[in-house]
């Protein structure tokens, strides 16, 4: 590739890439003062009889997503239509893994759309995504959020038979739990989109070309 980062030798390297790591270790500091900031987050309650999500397993209660766990994740997968698919939620959607892991740590998993169930459950298959999904189709679910016409990441806690929503983000702000977005920052590239301040001649193309 013609556009390359200057050629130094390795302790000018080293210098500035120990500069840079002061950064990043502010930035560390930073992000778990934000951490510790989410968990104090005040939480708001949602009545659990307020929705019915069709399951492949059947209708299902907000309150029967948590099955046993005392955590609940969902991510909202927008709603494009009969046989269009959202590629932004499909690229997140390819990197959710490991939900045995959260498991153990009492947090279940589930991905849920206003699209009908039988149209989620197809492309659920052709992906290859073994993940559990649900259609909020015909519910206030999505409204109640605040997603709208667009993907979102929300977190629920239970006492009992109370359900309250803790966190929720979307835009950016799901970059943090995606495996690819966050190697491509670590790259020279990055991730080559337009948005992204890189040097002259980098390559670059639009975010969602």
């Amino acid at each position: 590739m013609s556009a390359l980062p200057r050629i130094v030798g390795a302790e000018e390297w080293q210098q500035e890439r120990d500069e840079l790591l002061v950064a990043e270790k502010e930035l560390t500091r930073a992000t778990d003062a934000l951490a510790a900031r989410r968990r104090r987050l005040p939480m708001v309650e949602f009545d659990v009889g307020r929705y019915t999500f069709a399951t492949t397993s059947g209708p299902k209660s907000l309150l029967d997503l948590f099955g046993d766990h005392s955590q609940l994740v969902v991510y909202q997968f927008m709603d494009r239509g009969p046989d269009h698919f959202c590629p932004g939620c499909t690229n997140f959607t390819n990197q959710v893994v490991r939900l045995d892991d959260l498991a153990e740590c009492g947090i279940a998993w589930w991905s849920i759309s206003n699209m009908p169930l039988e149209q989620f459950e197809s492309y659920r298959i052709q992906k290859g995504w073994e993940i559990p999904i649900a259609s909020s189709r015909g519910t206030s679910f999505t409204e109640d959020c605040g997603a709208g016409d667009v993907f979102l990441l929300n977190c629920f806690v239970r006492d009992g038979d109370r359900v309250f929503r803790t966190y929720s983000t979307t835009g950016r702000g799901v970059d943090r739990v995606m495996f690819v977005m966050n190697i491509l920052d670590l790259t020279v590239y990055g991730r080559k989109e337009d948005w992204e301040d890189s040097p002259a001649g980098w390559p670059q193309e639009p975010t969602y070309g």
